[in-house]
């Protein structure tokens, strides 16, 4: 299975990663109706921090935000039933319930994928931290280059207005003195 695919069916909701059960439901070539009934039998191993239902804001906000959760894809705007959101965990532990060779199989790809979201973040989180780095060295550099272009600028203007200034004080004419 694919990474990109599963790693496209992660949304954060609530702060938490996680996958929806209509996608976790094709990844598991199970109904979704099948994978609902299931959990809701065994919900005493699903606590909040491992699945939640959405409310009807928390769908209409990711439904405006997707363009794949469009009328014709069987998702409309106002579901019937709420999807149920699974975290990393309630992935693992639907695994545990469904028992099936591809649940195992799909469960360690999207292991696979939670995993590698995280390498990114955190490879994101460095490299946001040395950019910071970069750009307040840089800043505090232009900052002095900055500073010596203008006083070069001010240098500059200085001059010019010395030159244009009106000069007082003796003034000889050589030519005359010499044509004597």
């Amino acid at each position: 299975m694919q990474l990109q695919v599963i790693q496209k069916k992660i949304y954060e909701i609530r702060g938490q990663k996680v996958m929806l059960d209509f996608d976790l439901a094709i990844l598991y070539e199970v109904e979704t109706r099948v994978l609902k009934q299931t959990v809701r039998r065994n919900l005493d191993i699903f606590p909040d921090d491992f699945m939640f239902q959405l409310t009807r804001d928390e769908w209409k906000l990711l439904t405006s935000q997707i363009v794949m959760f469009e009328k014709g894809q069987g998702k409309g705007k106002y579901p019937k039933f709420l999807p149920f959101a699974f975290t990393e965990h309630g992935v693992t532990m639907l695994t545990n319930v469904l028992k099936s060779k591809k649940a195992r199989q799909t469960s360690v790809a999207i292991v696979r994928a939670f995993i590698a979201l995280k390498q990114f973040i955190l490879n994101y989180k460095e490299l946001d931290e040395k950019l910071k780095e970069l750009e307040t060295k840089y800043n505090r550099q232009f900052a002095d280059v900055y500073e010596a272009l203008k006083y070069l600028m001010d240098d500059k203007q200085s001059r010019d207005h010395l030159k244009k200034r009106k000069q007082i004080g003796f003034k000889i004419n050589l030519k005359k003195i010499g044509d004597k």
